[in-house]
């Protein structure tokens, strides 16, 4: 526990969530006998949100990549170590294939923590993209990516360091 109240030193969780034009369709109140409809426009394009969150701190990093794999995690791992490159930090990441492969390249001011395997529920940051699921996307038709991007961005962006602490909270740290 020194590790974690140390100033130059931190505790991020990291995920990818992928974000598309497909609506999440949710429960909502109508007036008794009205069937609520939600148009749907269909269509596949999708885009990530890396995301590296610190529970203890409220500390945040995010990036809207367009794809998952080693050298885009890789980009994101040169701009998360720049970002707090006064810092040590301990990402603590899934299993993904491209999170473990032999190309990634770490920079040396982070050092990588795997979850057990098939344990979603242990990483804080699955929480933030449910939230944003619901509040920012539910029952909603986004008419272009470019729609669904300004309005992820904007709900990123009014949160707070003591939201992100409360979104991400977890106990076992």
């Amino acid at each position: 526990m020194a590790f974690l109240s140390s100033p130059n030193k931190s505790v991020f969780f990291f995920d990818e969530g992928r974000f598309g034009l497909q609506p999440n369709l949710g429960r909502c109140w109508t007036l008794r006998g009205i069937r609520r409809s939600s148009k749907v426009k269909p269509g596949y394009k999708n885009f990530y949100l890396y995301s590296s969150i610190s529970p203890i701190s409220g500390e945040y990093f995010t990036l809207l990549l367009p794809w998952v794999n080693t050298e885009i995690m890789n980009l994101y791992l040169k701009d998360l170590a720049c970002a707090f490159k006064d810092k040590q930090l301990i990402l603590i990441m899934d299993q993904a294939g491209w999170h473990r492969s032999k190309d990634l390249q770490k920079p040396d001011n982070i050092k990588l923590i795997f979850l057990p395997p098939y344990s979603p529920e242990l990483n804080p940051v699955e929480r933030l993209w449910a939230w944003l699921r619901r509040h920012a996307c539910r029952n909603r038709m986004f008419e272009s990516e470019i729609d669904l991007i300004d309005t992820l961005c904007d709900s990123l962006k009014n949160l707070t360091t003591s939201n992100y602490k409360s979104l991400c909270h977890c106990s076992y740290l």
